[in-house]
């Protein structure tokens, strides 16, 4: 077994105060909150069940951690409504809708521009 290994594996939770596996090493019966979204469910308020520890030399503490849910507690996902529908749609607008021309670009307006490619490129021309 690596030292690596050995830091990440804690099925009591002594050290870590939660059980701990190291990465793709959890035992079933647990999911990631991304894993229960592609089930349908949520983890419903339930507390962190378990952790998957692995090596990061870019992450500041040297570890990358994914806190796992059990999934036989886990809830369904709640439906969309109408209304939730709605505002998802005028938030969306929001962000295509270009503030210089007003006009919907048909995409996501970037934000290193902070307006439509068409705008910008317009400005750039005419400062030059």
């Amino acid at each position: 077994m690596s030292a690596a290994f050995g830091k990440c594996y804690d099925p009591t939770g002594n050290t870590y105060g939660v059980p701990t596996f190291p990465w793709r090493f959890a035992p079933d019966g647990y999911a990631t909150r991304r894993q229960l979204r592609a089930l349908g469910l949520r983890p419903g308020g339930q507390p962190v069940a378990a952790q998957v520890m692995r090596r990061a030399r870019r992450r500041c503490g040297g570890v990358q951690v994914a806190y796992l849910y059990e999934i036989c507690r886990a809830k369904p996902v709640r439906p969309m409504t109408s209304r939730k529908w709605g505002a998802l749609a005028l938030a969306m607008l929001a962000r295509r809708t270009c503030p210089n021309c007003r006009i919907d670009a048909g995409y996501c307006i970037p934000t290193s521009l902070g307006m439509c490619v068409t705008c910008a490129y317009l400005a750039g021309q005419q400062a030059v």
